[in-house]
């Protein structure tokens, strides 16, 4: 799920730092795997502790490195249970493909038949937001609702109501054609599963589990944990490591409410690749199809599915990232293997998936977090940083001062304070971020750097 603070990687473009490309082989060893987390983990210290579960038509296999939390003395293993974040976004699509082959919806229908008549939904040019349009991301509508205001900011999602999002849907001009663009949106995909359950007449988790978890046998995905799951429940982390609140998601649950395990998973993407059996394997067949392209090389969507075809290979995939957690998922149909990783720390593994999956896609290598150490400046020097600056079109970080402190908002996520170790260098506790303010000749500040994973953007000063 990309908001909040859980992922600053979405500040850099493309961060990741890649190693060489690897040789091609036909399977990977649990200890080759192994070793792949035990780097990210002890080395690179971008994780705590990191599930990895493979399936193929000879079966499913686990393998895991780290702790469930840092003072724990649990081991992991494919039953510890994780946030998924955006993962569930496909089970909001499962749900959708289901739901057109029982005939109780059909993808063209506009999502003001199934809301309340008191709602006055967005259109442009004469054309309404269809439930095709929200499943392939293409909506109009933006990435988080501007009546998004988080009371609590390390779990920004839980006191968003529905007749907010009502009063946001009722007030919201699209600002270009529907079904024109792809752009990710929780509040597009959190709306979707909203219709959903009207439609149904029941909860979102209720209904995961009486059209998906029951048939496929998967007890541990669910948004509201029984007491022995909370048990197994890992430590979510943010990206400096630290332990941070779980997310909960009431309104928006079809775009990142759901928590499971890795053996759940992996009866999740069995049934997508058709090793096992399943009521839903023709929705699910039908959800992984392309449907419009993303603008991004080699990435296209299906309903809520992203398809990544390169190496003269095709994966389907979802990640998620919630405050404290990372989760990848996806499978190659072609050689009917899939792969999930879930991690209880915010720090990117989508690479690792990807790798596990097609040996050509790289291990990002990443170098150890260096240590900063905050200085004390005089905070009118904060002044002359404030404003906000433009990484690219409809993307902008805002730098703000109140008081003593100094803080830094990326567009559709939450504030962070940032810190001096010099005169315009800063930098984040949160995650691995830092921050270089750039002055002109004349003495005036017209850009600021953005540092991450040995990757540097800029971003120009238009306020």
């Amino acid at each position: 799920m990309n908001q909040t603070m859980k992922r600053f990687a979405l500040l850099l473009i493309g961060i990741s730092c890649f190693s060489a490309q690897l040789p091609v082989r036909a399977e990977v060893t649990d200890d080759e795997v192994k070793n792949i987390l035990q780097d990210r983990i002890d080395r690179a210290k971008r994780g705590v502790g990191i599930v990895v579960g493979l399936v193929d038509e000879k079966g499913a296999r686990v393998i895991t490195y780290g702790k469930p939390g840092q003072d724990s003395k649990q081991a992991l293993d494919g039953n510890t249970v994780f946030e998924i974040g955006s993962v569930t976004k496909v089970f909001t699509a499962t749900l959708l493909a289901d739901m057109v082959e029982r005939g109780e919806v059909s993808l063209n229908d506009p999502i003001s038949k199934y809301l309340p008549k008191t709602v006055r939904t967005p259109t442009r040019d004469g054309k309404e937001i269809t439930l095709f349009d929200l499943a392939t991301q293409t909506s109009g509508l933006p990435r988080l609702p501007t009546n998004f205001e988080r009371k609590d900011p390390q779990n920004p999602y839980a006191d968003y109501s529905v007749d907010q999002m009502y009063a946001f849907l009722s007030g919201y001009s699209l600002t270009r054609g529907i079904g024109e663009k792809y752009e990710y949106s929780n509040l597009g995909v959190g709306l979707l599963g909203h219709i959903l359950t009207l439609r149904a007449g029941t909860d979102y988790e209720t209904l995961v589990r009486k059209r998906i978890s029951e048939p496929l046998r998967m007890p541990d995905t669910k948004i509201k944990l029984t007491p022995e799951m909370l048990g197994r429940l890992a430590t979510g982390h943010n990206q400096a490591l630290k332990p941070v609140p779980n997310w909960d998601l009431p309104t928006l649950a079809g775009a990142g409410a759901l928590r499971s395990t890795v053996n759940d998973m992996l009866k999740f993407v069995a049934a997508n690749l058709g090793l096992t059996k399943s009521p839903l394997l023709v929705a699910m067949q039908k959800a992984q199809q392309s449907q419009r392209e993303t603008g991004q090389p080699d990435l296209s969507i299906g309903l809520n599915w992203h398809i990544l075809k390169k190496f003269d290979s095709e994966i389907i995939w979802h990640n998620g990232g919630t405050g404290g957690y990372h989760s990848f998922i996806g499978f190659d149909k072609k050689n009917r293997k899939g792969v999930v990783v879930l991690s209880n720390s915010a720090n990117d593994i989508d690479d690792i998936g990807r790798h596990l999956l097609v040996s050509q896609y790289p291990i990002a290598k990443f170098e150890p977090p260096k240590e900063h150490k905050a200085i004390q400046l005089d905070p009118k020097v904060f002044d002359a940083y404030a404003g906000e600056y433009q990484l690219v079109p409809g993307l902008t970080v805002v730098f703000t001062r109140e008081g003593d402190k100094f803080f830094m908002q990326p567009t559709g996520q939450g504030k962070a304070e940032i810190f001096p170790e010099s005169e315009t260098d800063f930098f984040l506790t949160v995650a691995d971020v830092q921050v270089t303010f750039v002055k002109d000749d004349n003495g005036q500040v017209n850009a600021a750097i953005l540092h991450q994973a040995g990757r540097n953007l800029t971003a120009k000063k238009i306020k």
